[in-house]
């Protein structure tokens, strides 16, 4: 029998470009030191066993199938995305240990998909390319399992690289490295704002159909055509009041990106921080998808010193990150939790975290 294959993929943390992805714009992800496993097995009776140790649960399939369904699809919907592809891939057992925080906006299910896609193609020999490996990853979460995100996450899980952020063109999916090693005296914090954000439930869908109509009525192919130069044109052009909010964080948003990678190579600090807290008040005003323990955190965050702070992730709750000088860091802790606890919020959690390797570095290192 042929030996169990180890998969092995990060979470992400998205500095900058917020539901630029889906628009064919800019994002900057860096990878998590937190990652998901998967070791995959061959079995002789055609049937799929996935397991979760987190969850202490398990799943045996005769068959796959897209549809809505629970946590097991993820790492299922790789191996029918292989499938639909012309691979040959028979019975598998599936075990699956992941350490990337659920429902914080740090892609849990893009690291699972990846670390599965790893994982089959090592184990059957595939030998995928890069860009193949996050096309089936994708496929698992937009058809599989009727998610539509955009290309963002699995390209992050897999293509980061250590103490860099990867500038992404999500219209021609070229990378590029960027250097993102902290200096000495500064931190790169996380808050989990206990306030779980889902993705399915119809909030995301809906901003995205936004921009594709809006997208549509300016007769460009993607809000990524229109520039901060065109942008106040293109507004005047628009006569849906959330139309106008959207494509404005949109474009704005892109220009961000940008200017966040000239900060980083500049090594810019001060300015990149500033860039952080403009792109939060942007998703809070025009895109709508904070909540109150999102907006609180980064508050207290630069009442405390931060250079600059924003919500990560796909919205409506997750984790914030705050760009901090290391000395203040216990007494952000400190206010925080007194922030929280004025509120009645549930008390949240705090780490740090810097720009780790993403699966296929953290493959080839094996």
């Amino acid at each position: 029998m042929t030996e169990p294959a180890l998969g092995t993929s990060p979470g992400r943390v998205n500095l900058v470009g917020e539901h630029t992805d889906y628009n064919d714009g800019f994002v900057l992800p860096i990878a998590l030191g937190h990652v998901a496993r998967v070791e995959a097995t061959p079995r002789d009776d055609g049937r799929v066993l996935i397991s979760s140790a987190q969850l202490g649960e398990s799943v045996e399939l005769e068959e796959l199938s897209p549809g809505p369904r629970a946590w097991w699809g993820y790492v299922a919907g790789v191996l029918w995305a292989l499938r639909q592809r012309g691979h040959a891939l028979g019975g598998v057992d599936l075990a699956l240990d992941s350490a990337v925080p659920l429902g914080g906006g740090l892609s849990s299910s893009a690291a699972i998909e990846c670390a599965t896609a790893l994982a089959l193609d090592a184990l059957a020999g595939l030998g995928l390319s890069p860009a193949e490996l996050a096309e089936v990853a994708q496929a698992a979460e937009n058809d599989f399992m009727g998610v539509p995100t955009g290309p963002m996450d699995q390209r992050a899980s897999l293509w980061c690289t250590t103490d860099h952020a990867l500038l992404l063109d999500c219209r021609t999916l070229t990378p590029e490295q960027v250097p993102f090693a902290l200096p000495d005296d500064l931190v790169l914090a996380l808050v989990d704002t206990r306030s779980p954000h889902v993705l399915a439930d119809g909030h995301y869908a809906q901003r995205r159909r936004a921009c594709a109509s809006a997208a549509e009525a300016l007769g460009v192919r993607a809000l990524r055509d229109v520039t901060p130069a065109d942008l106040p044109a293109a507004l005047s052009r628009l006569t849906d009041d959330e139309q106008v909010r959207r494509v404005r964080h949109v474009v704005t948003e892109n220009a961000r990106v940008l200017d966040a990678v000239a900060a980083l190579e500049a090594g810019d600090w001060a300015s990149f921080g500033r860039i952080l807290t403009a792109s939060h008040a942007s998703m809070r005003d025009d895109y709508e998808i904070t909540v109150p323990t999102v907006d609180l955190a980064v508050e207290t965050a630069l009442a405390c010193g931060a250079l600059g702070a924003r919500m990560t992730g796909g919205g409506f709750g997750g984790t914030v990150i705050a760009l901090l000088p290391v000395g203040s860091l216990d007494s952000f802790a400190d206010a925080l939790g007194a922030a929280y606890a004025e509120r009645g919020f549930a008390a949240p959690g705090l780490s740090t975290t810097r720009a780790a390797a993403g699966g296929i570095e953290l493959s080839a290192a094996r």
